[in-house]
This record gives structure tokens, sequence and C-alpha cells, in this order.
């Protein structure tokens, strides 16, 4: 189940950290707050807000969040150790040692695997996350398997209203089953969700706008997953071009690791040369009333105010 939390800065600045998950590692939040606030992850020294204060502990990078104590709605206060210069110059060696590394399992296991992971466009029409997922189980881009997919998350949600209830999806379950149903409606970490228990696949969707990987399906031990790529509105199915001339694969067993490497340092790539859409600044149509929103916010005050909620993509 998703969670969210509060930054805090020594400055003043907040920051609010939304769509994590209890399988998001201290790894994943490492990057993310290091993102937004700028300091290095090396010299971030983090205590949850609230008394006792408690320090995060960095050295296990691959717990889970709820391992270290972190819960829903926690405040995290930020702040930037002293360094040295001397820390700092090997901090920075460090850094470079660690790239340098990654770039060389990067290139010999692309050797190994004799090809490289490539984005495959899709439409841009509101059903890019179901035609991606299209394409990753048959090897083809064909928007009209969309509507079947939505037919297949109405009637999972419709049949555990239980599991599937308003505080889940945010509106009343056959209010969301009706909307889920029209074309301009979007698909996002539910849909996802539902349709990799629905196919048996691990679906890992590569979110470039904070550089990490989320997983669906991590816990359900599938033998095979699937990479999506998402840019903060969009999404796009990534498959591994050959290089010896055989077919594209889209779909690959959970213990080959080299292309989730390379799917890590995509989203990294990415997310540095800033290939993504910053959510508070698209435009929006609304398909009720034909009114044009700039970013997330504006849509969601004006849904509120209106009760419209099916947009377009602009």
């Amino acid at each position: 189940m998703g969670f969210s939390l509060k930054l805090k800065t020594k400055s003043g600045q907040q920051h609010i950290v939304s769509k994590l998950r209890d399988t998001t590692t201290v790894k994943d939040l490492k990057i993310i707050i290091t993102e937004l606030t700028n300091i290095p992850g090396d010299a971030l020294h983090v205590v949850l807000g609230f008394p006792p204060f408690k320090p995060l502990d960095f050295s296990n990078e691959a717990n889970h969040l709820p391992v270290v104590g972190i819960s829903n709605g926690d405040t995290l206060i930020v702040e930037e150790k002293s360094l040295t210069a001397e820390e700092r110059q090997q901090l920075e060696a460090k850094r470079l040692e660690q790239d340098e590394k990654l770039a060389q399992e990067l290139a010999a296991q692309s050797t190994d695997h004799g090809g490289i992971l490539l984005k495959k466009v899709v439409p841009a029409d509101n059903s890019c996350l179901f035609t991606s997922i299209g394409f990753v189980l048959t090897g083809k881009v064909d928007p009209e398997n969309s509507q079947y997919m939505r037919q297949i998350i109405a009637a999972t949600v419709n049949s555990d209203k239980q599991e599937y209830n308003e505080g889940i999806l945010g509106r009343p379950n056959d209010e969301y089953c009706a909307w889920i149903l029209q074309p301009e409606s979007w698909g996002g970490a539910i849909e996802v969700s539902i349709l990799s228990a629905y196919h048996g696949i691990e679906f890992d969707v590569v979110d470039i706008t904070n550089a990490i990987i989320n997983r669906f399906g991590e816990d359900k031990n599938y033998g095979m997953r699937a990479f999506l790529l998402f840019d903060g509105i969009h999404y796009d199915p990534l498959y591994l071009e050959s290089t010896s001339g055989e077919p594209l694969k889209t779909i690959f067993p959970i213990e080959d690791n080299s292309v989730y490497l390379q799917a890590e340092q995509l989203a990294k790539e990415a997310k540095s040369s800033r290939q993504y859409t910053d959510v508070n600044k698209f435009t929006l149509k609304c398909i009720d009333c034909d009114c044009f929103l700039k970013g997330q916010t504006e849509a969601q005050q004006h849904a509120q105010k209106t009760g419209h909620i099916n947009f377009g993509e602009v």
C-alpha cells in the first residue's frame, strides 16, 4: 500500500514525498532526498521529526522503510553533515569510483546479454499505460487492447469492494468502475498492480522523475518481469534491442539482473537530462467543460470545485 512522507530542512524548505511503498528501500529514499535537497547522499543526516528524535540508519540501504521505523505520514528532518575539505574529496573520489564501476558492469552485461534497453513510443491518448502493457505482453502497439484491460480492472475492483474501498480508490467503488472504463481516464499505480496480478508478471515502472524503479508484484515471487518507463505523465514500454539480430525481448526472468541494471541507468540518465514532465507545469484539458488547466494542483482544485474528473493531455 502506498504512503507519503513530509521532509523539512533547516532552511525551512518543505517537501511532500508521495507514491512510496512498503517495499521502497532506504537507498530509494536517500536518492529522492538528495534530488530534492541537493545534499550529497554521503552528507545526509536525517531524523524522524517527532520526539524522541531518531536518526535514520543509512548503513543498510537494502532495508525497506518500515524496517527502519518509517510509516505513512511521518515527518523527516533533513540536515547536511559538516564535512572537512578532505572528507569531501574522499566522498567525491568514492562517487567517481562507483560511477566507473557501474559503467563497467553495464558494458559487460550489455555484451553478455547482446542488447540494449530502449523505449517504444506509444500514443499519448490517455491509454498509454494500457497500450504499453499490451506491447510488453504481445510485442505489438495495439491501442484496441486498452478497453479490454479497463474491463479487467473494473471487474477486479467490483469483485472485491472491501479491498478496493473508497480510501484506496479515492472515490466510491462503483464510481471508480464507471470512471476507469472511460477512454479519457488515466491509469496509474492501482491499475498497474491489478494487471500485474492478473497476468502473473512483475511490472517494474522506471520512474525518471526521481530515478527509481517501482516494482509491482515484487512480493508475489513471479518468475518474469517487464519494464515500463514513466516520465511523470506518460508511460512507454521498454524492450531489449538485440545486437545479434534476434527478435526484440520485452519479458525477462526475475533472476536476470542485467536488464534491471540497464533500467536503473536509463532512469538516472533520463533524469539528469530532465527527460520528464513536471506535473506542476504541464497543461490539461477538462473533458467535461473544455477548461484548460495548468498542473496537477489546478486540476485537483477544479475537480473539487466542479465535480469534473475527466482530464486529457494537451
